[in-house]
């Protein structure tokens, strides 16, 4: 294993730490969010009694094959905790997320977590937003508008394609995903905010205002850094 894979490794076995017996979480999509299934998968093997929510088909099949127990929101409204990476995180703890295409996903399982664990290598900070494209998810109809809309904020966009097949990637919701090039974003909040006006834009892959603590590994240590307490 890299030092990069260790740092995923350690940062994500850190956060499985906070579940606690009884527990209803939330897991992420991405590389360190499959680490952290599966430790949660062995401490379910050893006794843990938790039910869990994925943020995408990946998520979910991985988990049912460590046996940890699948509900929906159909049966809870609210989740005690959510594991997550990012592709960023600023100096604010505002993310950029949705590399993997799951960002819609992602945020509703947030949004309803109580406590909202975000788990990244060292790589992955920065001051501010922007150096990763900005996943933006738009529904298929007119889609061509909505990108040149988007255009018009200040970007480049464009339609992420599924490999080498020339085909339109296609999220778990049916929709598309638009990957926008901001440069340095300033005010992620107002961004946010003029894209979610656009018709056609279903979610963007910014997160504001949501998480309680970073988990950071360099594949030698693990620090957290909660929210407001730098």
């Amino acid at each position: 294993m890299d030092r990069l894979d260790q740092a995923k490794k350690m940062a994500a076995e850190r956060a499985v730490d906070f579940v606690e017996d009884g527990m209803v979480v939330g897991l992420g999509t991405g590389s360190t969010a499959m680490w952290a299934i599966r430790r949660l998968g062995e401490r379910v093997k050893e006794g843990l009694n938790v039910h869990a929510i994925g943020t995408s088909s990946q998520t979910e099949e991985l988990a049912r094959s460590l046996h940890i127990p699948l509900v929906t929101f159909a049966e809870i409204k609210e989740l005690d905790l959510a594991i997550d990476g990012a592709d960023e995180v600023a100096h604010d703890l505002s993310l950029t997320k949705g590399g993997g295409g799951a960002l819609l996903r992602e945020k509703l399982v947030a949004s309803a977590a109580r406590r909202f664990l975000v788990i990244i290598d060292q790589t992955k900070r920065v001051h501010h937003l922007g150096r990763f494209l900005l996943p933006v998810e738009v529904v298929p109809f007119g889609w061509e508008l909505t990108q040149f809309r988007i255009k018009t904020q200040g970007c480049t966009a464009k339609l992420r394609i599924l490999g080498d097949h020339e085909e339109p990637y296609v999220s778990d919701n049916g929709n598309y995903i638009l990957d926008c090039d901001f440069k340095e974003i300033a005010d992620p909040r107002s961004l946010h905010r003029d894209l979610k006006a656009l018709p056609g834009v279903v979610e963007t892959g910014l997160f504001i205002d949501m998480v309680y603590a970073v988990i950071e590994s360099d594949g030698v240590d693990v620090s957290v850094e909660y929210k407001g307490l730098g």
